[in-house]
């Protein structure tokens, strides 16, 4: 095998390396998830999965004492009852997106981890609310500054 053959072929080797380290790199990082209805068509009790949907209005049952954490998901198909183990993030609540990971047992899912769904929408606040114009004056060049 000539010099230039070899180093063809190291090269070949080196971007097939690359590429498929981007692929797996990629693929892991995408983060995919079950709706209630997919995962009710064909349950297997025990198996991992990311269950995603919005928390059911009046579904919410949190006891601080035993940190048992329990609502109900909805992709306004199906419902999935979720029982959780710990404490919330702050963004959760009833009415909003939310997406869990953790295993199906079979009646209900059981939750890991819980990831809470934020708006896309950004709302400035509002001049009624206080110290609105305060924030608005130290934002301003040259805000706390005294001129002379």
């Amino acid at each position: 095998m000539s010099r230039r053959a070899k180093f063809l072929a190291g090269g070949a080797i080196i971007v097939a390396a690359i590429a498929y380290l981007i692929y797996a790199g990629a693929s892991q990082s995408i983060v995919y998830f079950v709706t209630p209805s997919e995962l009710l068509a064909a349950p297997v009790a025990g198996k991992a999965y990311r269950l995603g949907g919005m928390v059911m209005p009046g579904s919410l049952r949190w006891e601080p004492r035993s940190l048992d954490l329990a609502f109900t998901l909805s992709d306004g198909k199906q419902q999935v009852p979720v029982r959780h183990k710990g404490t919330a993030p702050d963004l959760f609540g009833e009415g909003r997106g939310a997406v869990v990971e953790g295993r199906w047992s079979g009646d209900h899912f059981l939750a890991s981890t819980i990831l809470a769904k934020h708006s896309e929408e950004y709302k400035a606040p509002h001049d009624a609310q206080p110290g609105y114009q305060e924030l608005l004056r130290t934002l301003r060049p040259g805000a706390g500054e005294t001129r002379k």
